[in-house]
């Protein structure tokens, strides 16, 4: 009779403590879910591309980094010019550091789609076909393009004379473009040779391998008298180009941003300060 008692009492105590775990396990509050892209999420992802830079604290910039005087390396091996100091003062406004890092210029645009950047500041020229892909800030330069020979060539002065010449010009730039969609129609048969950089090509153009190049002053005097080439504008500017941040599209907040330190850089004399150091003159626009 005591073994039955006993036995009975075990059951009911095991009950118990079934119906305890039971309980317990009902009362348990969910865990807060990770699937939200949002601010504040469990995760603390950013819900904007702004924000995500303010939350690093650092801005990715992508830029050549061969094209004195807007971006190259100094003496000190550090990326230096009127782009960087641009780069610099945005990034300083928006409070985040600059983050370089140099490419050749075919590949920046591919690199800012891929998200390897925040924004692209290497005298990416505006335009349609541009637009279709990636986004830009307002316009931070413009730049005249003229034609470049040799010293000793007389016989190029304007784009109809390109007719059975070989024309060098930057891969993927908007010269390369230009060449390509508008001048080549109009002008006829030329052979158009591509660069990775500027030097190469004037290099080139030094030593008679192309019969000439476009590009602006701006970007060709500093390499004039460092390397001392024999090489000189004609004629008058073929056309003028404007150069804006480039950055991903759907990045709203980024780009408004970066309107609005643009525009308090050139209300204030921050950007003319800037232009003045390295071009010697004050800006244009």
């Amino acid at each position: 009779m005591k073994t039955r008692k006993k036995g009975f009492l075990v059951t009911i105590l095991m009950a118990v403590a079934l119906f305890s775990l039971v309980l317990s396990a009902c009362g348990t509050k969910p865990e807060a879910s990770n699937t939200s892209n949002g601010a504040g999420s469990s995760n603390g992802a950013a819900s904007n591309q702004l924000e995500a830079i303010k939350k690093a604290g650092v801005i990715k910039v992508g830029m050549m980094g061969t094209y004195p005087p807007y971006n190259f390396l100094n003496d000190n091996k550090e990326l230096d010019g009127f782009d960087v100091d641009i780069a610099k003062e945005l990034a300083k406004r928006i409070g985040v550091k600059p983050e370089f890092t140099a490419q050749e210029f075919s590949g920046l645009v591919p690199s800012l789609q891929k998200k390897k950047f925040d924004a692209v500041i290497s005298q990416v020229t505006i335009t349609e076909d541009r637009k279709k892909a990636i986004d830009f800030t307002e316009p931070y330069i413009t730049n005249n393009v003229n034609i470049i020979v040799n010293s000793k060539t007389n016989d190029i002065t304007k784009l109809e004379d390109f007719k059975g010449k070989t024309i060098g010009v930057g891969l993927g730039t908007n010269d390369e473009s230009y060449l390509r969609n508008e001048v080549l129609p109009k002008v006829g048969d030329f052979e158009i040779k591509t660069y990775d950089d500027v030097i190469t090509s004037l290099k080139d153009l030094n030593s008679g391998r192309i019969d000439a190049t476009i590009n602006n002053l701006y970007a060709l005097k500093p390499i004039i008298d460092k390397n001392g080439f024999q090489i000189k504008a004609v004629g008058e500017p073929i056309k003028s180009d404007q150069a804006g941040v480039a950055i991903n599209q759907k990045t709203p907040e980024l780009k408004e941003a970066l309107n609005k330190a643009l525009k308090e850089m050139k209300e204030d004399g921050t950007y003319k300060t800037i232009f003045k150091k390295w071009f010697g003159e004050e800006p244009k626009e």
